[in-house]
């Protein structure tokens, strides 16, 4: 019996769409550009901010995110980026019963952020709370003593192979594939997508198949 479900931040319970874009107009590129040199950065499995490699080589992208923290247009988390399926899907689990935590590669005030914009949540924790980044082992060890429950009965929603899916299986959880934004795209076509437990659409779908795990 799953008794608890973690979800992980971006493109899982948050669109990302609106922040990318703000990098691209900060770097004077279009933002079609920007976004075509993303979906190769994934699509070779390289890290998200090999991007500025490619559309900006050279540029000082500390300098510019110091620039754009102090303008008020720094990377932030608000309740207009959250996706329509994303309240009801956390209301609708927490009233069954299932402890709901949110959890992902996010930088320090990405917890209060989350909890902000309305999240019903039991706990949210960060990579910067936690001390640690997906995909490390270390993360999800970390999430299972928060939790306290066996690692079978906990689920991981997220929308990667190598920081959500592989690992959360690794560390003996559920993992469950959420196949939106670049990389939920992009991964499925990958071998290690079949070891997901369960793969998703919408969250809308989750509460049925918690139930039906």
């Amino acid at each position: 019996m799953i008794r608890a479900v973690v979800f992980d931040v971006g493109e899982t319970l948050v669109d990302e769409t609106r922040q990318w874009g703000i990098w691209a107009d900060r770097l004077g590129i279009s933002r079609f550009t920007f976004f075509a040199a993303l979906g190769a950065v994934i699509q070779r499995g390289e890290h998200h901010r090999r991007v500025f490699d490619l559309v900006a080589p050279g540029v000082d992208i500390a300098s510019i995110e110091a620039g754009m923290a102090a303008s008020g247009t720094a990377y932030r988390i608000e309740q207009q980026d959250l996706y329509p399926d994303a309240l009801p899907c956390l209301a609708r689990l927490r009233a069954a019963g299932i402890l709901v935590g949110i959890a992902g590669n996010q930088p320090h005030g990405a917890d209060e952020a989350l909890q902000s914009c309305g999240l019903d949540a039991d706990f949210v924790a960060s990579s910067a709370s936690l001390g640690v980044e997906k995909p490390s082992a270390d993360f999800f060890d970390k999430l299972i003593d928060l939790i306290g429950f066996p690692p079978d009965q906990i689920a991981y929603v997220g929308d990667r192979l190598d920081n959500d899916i592989l690992p959360a299986r690794s560390a003996g959880l559920i993992a469950i594939f959420l196949r939106r934004g670049p990389w939920g795209v992009l991964h499925p076509d990958l071998p290690g997508c079949k070891q997901a437990h369960a793969r998703l659409a919408s969250l809308h779908e989750l509460p049925e198949v918690i139930a039906a795990l």
